[in-house]
């Protein structure tokens, strides 16, 4: 019973884990995806302030590629 107990434990655990893996690889992809896009041209954030109802624009820019 104990180790059939572990052992359930142990496969719950590999199923986190690559979960928890995936999510880092899309989280990975798409800082990639954003930093190339970055580099190719700028991006703008516009944001409406949940306080004052003022509309903000975040722009994001790259001076230079960066090299790998």
């Amino acid at each position: 019973m104990v180790n059939e107990k572990q052992g359930l434990d142990i496969d719950r655990i590999k199923r986190r884990l690559d979960m928890l893996d995936q999510r880092l690889d899309n989280i990975d992809s798409m800082v990639t995806a954003v930093a190339e896009r970055v580099t190719n041209q700028s991006i703008a954030l516009n944001m409406t302030c949940p306080y004052c109802g003022k509309n903000i624009e975040i722009t994001v820019i790259s001076s230079h590629k960066p090299t790998v």
